[in-house]
């Protein structure tokens, strides 16, 4: 049954006398809305019955707020690389707003703001009369606490996950209905009863829209004028209020037309609100009103293509980092919504120092985009002892549009494809590091010889690996152009990085030892597959990413201790909390002597090695190792100081272009020969910032790992040369059939050996094995017989005699004074005797 009905007079009576109760006050919001109900009273008690039964209050929610990530200035100070989020917004406190913009928001939109206590009864009257008199809904009377209870309700929709009930949230939030004003007149009068006043003015001023994906006073001051809200002077604070009433018809960054209805907004009713609420004087207003709005349209940092300096592949892979990880959340969706809105402030390990001498040094020598090739330039840095990365560069500007120029990408070649779509290049020589430490691991030395000749052919099945199971057939790897071969050092091979050298050592070594070495500094598949241990992914053929290399060749020049790459310093939550960030896992992954071996043999490689052109020569310690893939597909330097270690990387993106037969012009190097790239890019990248940070020396490791072991050499004279030469590879050395010469004993037997037996030699040393052609003859001594006599005996010996009359006088006659050569073993065919007689 429908209330009786009542004149406007006597309603009018009746709400003025229950003026102070909160129910009545709903009510006349109600009536406000409804002016049919008002005069004839029809539903007003069940709109009291929704009214009574509402929640006392409303709790403001964390905002949705931008996240942001940061790198660092040698100075400590902070650099945006790049912000993320939903809403633009950032929360700000009371005295980070201008006066003039709070001033301008309670005289135009609640003038009674500081008097009522959440519904203004006097405007809710004003606004119900003229609503009666019009027959509709020509104006509103919702206070500043009314206005911030529906942006908290239509915020608490716009985060629900689920489309639907979004949708049917935000309906609920913003509906034109009864309801709708009753709960948000009681949820503004309990508002009031939990917080200030100056609380409720700021939380709104930080929730409201302000066009766009703008929200809050300080994004919208930064936005609109590039300045912080509390610079804002007079007429700029004005017209973000002015948008405030209709933030997509008021915004100022469309046109012409939206600007000139902000204005009219602005002097018209704002400042006019200001100027009669007395918040500001006459001479201020006609000062105001006569500053044209213009505005200074400032960009916010929307994503990882703003980052400065190339940044741009660090930062998506900072950003992968807290998509995938569960610290962030339990699910991807909530990891992305917590990056969008959270708030964070990511603080990360990149150094901009670094950063921008990587970049300009990679982009100096390797062009954006080579005509003859599909190239991919890289330089990504690592600090020895912690893992943090402080530089990541590349040939490419950072673009996750889909029709992105030739000269941008969003694969960021440094990283594996899980962090940035890259997976991973054939890494070469490089991996010749992990045989090496494998073979020291062993009980070797860098003093070994070993055979590194050219064109040696390995039957396979001679090869353990334990965890690959055997392999059959023939492989004859070759070495590259340039490689010196034959028999040295392991040391020196290494430096030369002679290819059949170390295969002769992997022959020696577990397959599967090679891999446990690589594993456990950390190197993986750029796709995550597992590492191949067949016989040639000891010259490099696993696809790995430069970061992961990095990061292995900086745990070894750290003594061993291998520290996974880390990217994220610290963060902070919306409300400075702070938010735990994944941390670098540190191990001794190599024993310290044996690391120390390995790194002296890389500073090897830089100062007379492979890598000699990438030597910054300026008294800074430097070690690494080269590698070249087959066909020179990618070319890499990977290796530092005991502070930054650095993987230079150039090659192919795809295709097969030789590199080291290509040459590229880049943009400000001119036309260089691809395979030096890497090595240029690498020595500038130290030379000119890397050396600065310092860089302590690599010494000289144990004897037992840096000379080979000392063995005698046994007699094998009188041996066949079959049998001399096991008895010598027994030993551990390598016999060479050396060939005939002259000796006197029987032909065929092995006569002297180089070095000669009792001697001490390298084990794995070439010893030269010499067999007797049997032509040495004793030659007797004639010096003081009778000449003829002596002729004779020679003659019938069959040597070759002639004679000489000696010119001394005095000399002793009728016999023989000299004679050359002096009595011993000689071949009589090359060997004439000549005699000097006294007549």
């Amino acid at each position: 049954m429908s209330a009786p009905k009542r004149k406007v007079s006597g309603a009018v009576g009746a709400i003025l006398g229950l003026v102070g109760m909160s129910a009545i006050a709903g009510v006349l919001v109600t009536a406000m809305v409804t002016p049919a109900l008002a005069v004839t009273g029809l539903a007003a008690n069940n709109s009291i019955g929704v009214f009574e039964n509402l929640p006392s209050y409303i709790k403001p929610d964390a905002l949705a707020q931008t996240s942001s990530v940061y790198g660092k200035n040698e100075d400590g100070s902070n650099v945006l690389l790049a912000s993320f989020y939903e809403q633009n917004r950032q929360t700000v406190g009371w005295n980070d707003i201008s006066q003039f913009a709070k001033d301008a928001l309670v005289s135009t939109e609640d003038p009674r703001f500081y008097v009522h206590g959440g519904v203004d009864v006097q405007s809710t009257f004003r606004a119900l009369v003229g609503n009666v008199v019009s027959g509709g809904i020509s104006s509103g009377a919702s206070t500043i606490s009314q206005q911030y209870v529906k942006n908290i309700l239509v915020q608490r929709a716009e985060a629900i996950d689920d489309p639907t009930q979004e949708a049917a949230a935000y309906a609920e939030a913003t509906a034109q209905t009864t309801d709708r004003k009753l709960k948000e007149a009681k949820l503004a009068i309990g508002l009031e009863k939990e917080y200030s006043k100056d609380d409720i003015l700021l939380g709104y001023m930080n929730i409201a829209l302000f066009g766009g994906r703008v929200y809050g006073i300080q994004a919208a001051s930064e936005y609109y004028f590039g300045i912080p809200a509390s610079q804002l002077s007079l007429p700029q604070a004005a017209s973000l209020i002015a948008i405030v009433n209709e933030p997509e018809a008021l915004r100022i960054d469309l046109d012409e037309e939206h600007t000139a209805a902000n204005k009219a907004r602005r002097d018209k009713d704002v400042l006019a609100s200001m100027l009669k609420e007395h918040t500001i004087t006459q001479a201020q207003f006609d000062e105001a009103v006569a500053t044209p709005v213009t505005p200074n349209i400032t960009e916010p940092s929307t994503g990882c293509q703003t980052a400065v300096h190339g940044a741009g592949f660090f930062c998506d892979y900072v950003k992968k980092i807290i998509e995938q990880d569960p610290t962030f959340g339990d699910t991807a969706d909530a990891r992305d919504k917590n990056l969008a809105t959270g708030g964070y402030q990511i603080y990360t390990t990149l150094d901009m120092k670094l950063q921008t001498q990587a970049d300009e040094t990679v982009k100096y020598y390797a062009p954006y985009d080579a005509s003859n090739l599909d190239l991919g330039a890289v330089l990504v840095t690592v600090e020895p002892g912690t893992g943090r990365v402080t530089s990541m560069a590349q040939n490419k500007n950072f673009s996750e549009e889909p029709d992105a120029p030739a000269d941008s990408t969003s694969v960021n070649y440094s990283t594996d494809a899980a962090y940035g779509g890259s997976t991973g290049f054939q890494v070469g020589s490089t991996y010749k590091l992990f045989t090496l430490i494998a073979w020291l691991q062993s009980g070797r030395s860098l003093g070994d010889i070993v055979n590194g000749s050219n064109g040696q052919s390995y039957n396979l099945a001679n090869f353990k690996n334990t965890c690959g199971g055997a392999s059959g057939g023939t492989y004859k790897p070759g070495n590259d152009a340039g490689e010196a071969g034959g028999r040295a050092s392991v040391l020196n091979q290494f430096e030369e990085s002679v290819n059949n050298a170390f295969i002769t050592m992997q022959q020696s070594l577990d397959q599967c030892a090679i891999r446990d070495v690589a594993t456990s500094l950390g190197v993986h598949r750029a796709n995550d597959a597992p590492l191949d241990t067949y016989v040639a992914a000891g010259l490099g053929t696993n696809e790995i990413a430069p970061l992961t290399m990095a990061a292995a060749y900086a745990g070894v020049i750290n003594k061993g201790l291998y520290c996974s790459p880390v990217a994220i310093d610290s963060i902070t939550d919306a409300n400075g909390a702070p938010v735990a960030v994944p941390q670098a896992n540190c191990t001794q992954a190599i024993d310290p002597a044996i690391a120390q071996a390995a790194a002296y043999a890389m500073q090897g490689v830089i100062q007379s090695g492979t890598a000699t052109p990438a030597n910054p020569s300026d008294g800074t310690p430097h070690a690494g190792k080269t590698g070249t893939t087959d066909n020179e597909e990618s070319i890499w330097l990977v290796g530092g100081t005991t502070k930054l270690v650095t993987a230079s990387w150039t090659g192919n993106v795809t295709g097969h272009v030789s590199i080291r037969h290509t040459s590229i012009y880049g943009p400000g190097s001119g036309p260089v020969n691809s395979g030096y790239t890497r090595l240029y890019m690498w020595r500038d990248f130290y030379k000119q910032t890397g050396d600065s940070y310092g860089g302590d020396s690599f010494p000289v490791p144990p004897r037992n790992l840096s000379a080979g072991q000392s063995v005698k050499v046994p007699d094998v004279t009188g041996l066949s040369i079959d049998a001399a030469i096991s008895k010598l590879e027994n030993a551990g050395f390598e016999a060479n059939d050396a060939g005939e010469q002259d000796s006197n004993r029987t032909a065929g037997q092995v006569s002297s050996t180089d070095p000669a037996a009792g001697t001490s030699a390298t084990k794995g040393a070439d010893i030269d094995v010499f067999t007797s052609n049997g032509k040495l003859k004793s030659l007797p001594d004639v010096t003081g017989k009778i000449p003829i006599d002596s002729v004779n005996t020679l003659k019938g010996q069959g040597w070759n005699v002639t004679q000489q009359v000696s010119p001394d006088a005095g000399c002793k006659k009728n016999s023989v004074v000299s004679q050359t050569p002096e009595t011993g073993d000689y071949n009589q065919s090359t060997t004439p005797v000549t005699l000097v007689i006294c007549q």
